[in-house]
């Protein structure tokens, strides 16, 4: 405890009287390096886990039910929704028709053997407007002209990534895209043999290939076009209240019995493991960054203590001489080393939660694949603060160490 006194007012005593512009510089040193620990790997994991929250906003809900891999729908599908409906959980369900089909344009102008139509292969979805836009907020996404309306016949919906003037710049998106379409123009929808003209009434705008890759209709219309008589439905997208649980919704349905009837997943689940893996791939590469930023820290931290121990030296050793022990001394310069990393992680602290997640939160980074986000989660940040503070603390006791095991007379006498 008297080692400890000690070393606490030397430590402060040498903090007050060091120049305030090194002081401030190594503490903007700390600072920074805690950003780079904590921001760059927020960053890289955000990037997946925008793309997963848009995947569950705008296309699955918080709980998303699939056709079983061995039937064409969801058998029972009105008994599904209408028990799903009676959760207290669940603040809305969208039940979606979903047919292999084909879009073509520029038909009418495609005349002799050497011309055809653009043609592509596209999933035909049929929605209820209303369910849907409570879900996803379709009618959000839309970039050029207007939504669906329930009972409205003859308009479709396309998605951005089918319709060339909405992908120039952007990549090659589509290996095939229709030419000269636009809101107003004629295409011919292929379905289940079935051929119709439609309107483009609206382009949808999203970052979620399965919403902008597909051909949207009245669901009315779709299961006149593949003469489906029942309203089994290939998909439901269920949408949670609040704060709800998507574990206890999914798990709630599968003691229903209904596990038998559909794959019952939660939107993470449904995603399958790519995102998880990205994920994990950028957060060991987070890591990777951000050690080489904790060494740059350390060794900074190590030589700006060797040169204070150094040019102190004689001080020390005259300190030894007049019976200060030699661990009240290595335990000033931890306490200064404390300091210094105490303080840059705090500032840090503050910038990451008072200033950058609000803003990335209110202004995600446009990435081509999603609206990335900043993800520093507080277990995690206040982890690396510990590892930042302690590789410090190591850093500043060696080169002390290094300087106070020298003889007393010769520091002394400055030999």
């Amino acid at each position: 405890m008297d080692s400890l006194r000690v070393g606490w007012f030397l430590a402060l005593r040498q903090i007050k009287r060091s120049s305030i512009w090194t002081t401030l510089l190594i503490i903007f040193i700390m600072t920074l390096t805690f950003l780079n620990l904590v921001v760059v790997g927020g960053i890289l994991v955000g990037l997946t886990a925008g793309a997963s929250l848009a995947y569950e906003r705008q296309y699955s809900g918080e709980v998303f039910l699939r056709n079983l891999m061995t039937k064409e729908y969801i058998e029972q599908s009105e008994n599904v929704m209408r028990t799903a409906r009676s959760f207290p959980e669940v603040a809305a369900i969208s039940g979606r028709y979903i047919q292999g089909g084909k879009v073509e344009a520029n038909y009418k102008t495609a005349v002799g053997p050497k011309q055809s139509p653009d043609s592509i292969g596209v999933q035909i979805v049929g929605i209820d407007p209303v369910s849907e836009n409570a879900v996803t907020g379709i009618g959000e996404r839309l970039i050029s002209g207007e939504d669906l309306k329930i009972g409205e016949e003859g308009y479709v919906l396309l998605g951005k990534n089918l319709v060339e003037k909405y992908t120039v710049g952007s990549g090659p998106i589509s290996v095939v895209v229709l030419h000269g379409i636009d809101v107003g123009s004629r295409v011919r929808i292929n379905v289940a043999g079935r051929e119709g003209e439609f309107t483009v009434k609206g382009i949808i705008k999203s970052k979620v290939g399965d919403v902008s890759m597909r051909v949207y209709m009245v669901d009315a219309e779709l299961r006149r076009m593949i003469g489906r008589s029942d309203k089994n439905v290939d998909e439901i997208a269920i949408r949670l209240v609040p704060g709800a649980s998507a574990t206890q919704v999914r798990d709630g349905l599968k003691a229903a019995g209904f596990e038998s009837l559909a794959r019952v997943e939660t939107s993470r689940e449904s995603q399958g493991t790519f995102l998880d893996d990205i994920e994990k791939t950028f957060a060991m590469l987070a890591n990777v960054i951000g050690g080489i930023g904790i060494i740059v820290a350390s060794i900074t931290v190590f030589i700006v203590i060797f040169i204070n121990a150094v040019t102190r030296r004689k001080y020390i050793g005259i300190l030894k001489g007049i019976g200060v022990t030699a661990s009240a001394i290595e335990i000033s310069y931890v306490l200064q080393s404390i300091f210094y990393a105490l303080i840059g992680a705090g500032l840090g602290l503050i910038v990451v939660y008072a200033v950058l997640k609000p803003y990335f939160d209110g202004h995600p980074i446009n990435f081509p694949f999603s609206d990335g986000l900043l993800v520093v989660p507080i277990d995690g940040t206040m982890l690396r603060a510990a590892v930042l503070i302690a590789v410090t603390i190591v850093a500043g006791y060696f080169p002390a160490r290094m300087i106070i095991s020298k003889n007393t007379l010769d520091s002394i006498l400055g030999r």
